[in-house]
């Protein structure tokens, strides 16, 4: 679909999933539902006109120089490609829902994987936080060659060089944006199958957004996705059969959970088109305190410096390209610790922790058994190879429901 930009954007990501039952942490459990709640995210607009210049300390961006990247994809053999677009015929220039408001729109598109964002307009200003490429953001103002921006949840100073402004950032949204869904009720379940009577396979958190597949879905699609996933045949008899497919696809949509297939109910998603945004880190330092090592410090850090690149199923690569286990592999790797290529054997070789600490490692279920992985880094993030399309990305570690936290090293 091709789209005009009006001024008045709101951005947001969203996403859905599928059938599992899933063991969450004391931490993160949470009843696990498919009712609708009120509310939703506070339009970056509303949060902008409550963010007075002078209470708010500014935050500066400088480009970190980054390796050449892939594209993501998880460990499931089905990679995630993008969502087809409808051809837009109207006359009328058509407004587009995204994950933010701005008066002036700057997208981080002249970089190779992203943008550090700093409090202070200098190279020396403390990160707090990155702006990936071609994530969109609010221009304040730009000054002496940078930038004061908010993107998401993060308020800061970035190179002004490395964004593409105004009218041809407008025109650059729509090509590099996606149309996504933004859960809207808490522990939401993913099905694997679009009846309310499949198999979970995942739970979802209010508020995350997942890429949509397809937004209005056929048998014959639905049949094309149980061959690529090779779904059981107890679970399609669980489903209820084709029939029932047939009878309840009409209020699913098929999404990307990280890069394998899933629906979720309409009823408790909203869809819209979507510009990633920033995201908040700190610097992971050890603290005999809070019980954080050197060593758990540093490999957090190390992660960090790969953000953006490559995901490609099956590599190992953290510069051109790597899943999700090949990618904690390789993190570890580096600091002498042997794990397995395969997500579901890293789990088997980590030791259950409940609190978890930088450095941890975070599974997850597809309801047939973990089928990825990621390293928590602090404050309740964790980086992780997600899909082709979105590389090594930093996600909120309750996303989806972790079956299970995995310490390897103290």
């Amino acid at each position: 679909m091709k789209f005009r930009l009006k001024k008045t954007i709101a951005f947001s990501l969203a996403g859905l999933f599928v059938v599992g039952t899933l063991v969450v942490p004391s931490s993160a459990a949470m009843l696990a539902t498919e009712e609708p709640v009120e509310g939703g995210n506070v339009p970056l607009q509303e949060y902008c006109e409550n963010v007075v210049d002078g209470n708010v300390a500014a935050q500066s961006v400088e480009l970190l120089t980054a390796t050449d990247g892939a594209i993501s994809a998880s460990e499931s053999a089905v990679s995630a490609s993008a969502v087809d677009a409808e051809a837009d015929t109207e006359a009328e220039p058509e407004h587009v829902e995204l994950n933010l408001n701005y008066s002036r729109l700057g997208i981080a598109s002249k970089v190779d994987t992203y943008l550090n964002i700093r409090k202070k307009p200098s190279k020396k200003g403390k990160i707090v936080g990155k702006l990936t490429k071609n994530a969109g953001c609010h221009i304040y103002k730009i000054k002496k060659g940078w930038a004061k921006i908010v993107s998401g949840k993060v308020t800061g100073w970035v190179k002004s060089a490395y964004l593409v402004t105004d009218e041809k950032a407008e025109e650059l949204a729509t090509k590099v944006g996606k149309d996504v869904v933004e859960i809207q009720t808490d522990s939401l379940r993913v099905r694997a199958l679009p009846t309310t009577d499949a198999p979970i396979y995942s739970v979802v958190s209010e508020g995350e957004e997942f890429t949509i597949k397809k937004a209005n879905l056929t048998l014959d699609y639905v049949k094309k996705i149980i061959d690529k996933e090779d779904v059981s045949k107890k679970a399609l008899k669980r489903a209820g059969g084709e029939a029932q497919i047939e009878s309840e696809m009409s209020n699913f949509v098929c999404i990307y959970v990280d890069d394998e297939y899933a629906f979720v109910s309409k009823d408790y998603v909203k869809q819209i088109y979507s510009l990633k945004r920033a995201v908040k880190v700190k610097t992971v330092k050890a603290s005999k305190s809070a019980g954080v090592s050197s060593g758990q410090a540093s490999i957090v850090e190390y992660a960090k410096q790969f953000l953006g690149n490559r995901y490609v199923w099956g590599g190992s690569s953290l510069t051109n390209g790597t899943d999700c286990s090949g990618f904690t592999m390789s993190l570890y790797a580096h600091y002498g610790y042997s794990l397995p290529h395969h997500a579901a054997s890293q789990a088997a070789q980590t030791r259950s922790v409940s609190s978890p600490k930088p450095g941890d490692l975070f599974f997850y279920s597809n309801g047939g058994g973990i089928n990825h992985v990621a390293m928590y880094i602090g404050g309740g993030m964790v980086i992780h190879a997600s899909n082709p399309s979105d590389g090594i990305k930093i996600s909120n570690a309750y996303y989806r429901h972790p079956v299970k936290i995995g310490r390897v090293m103290n």
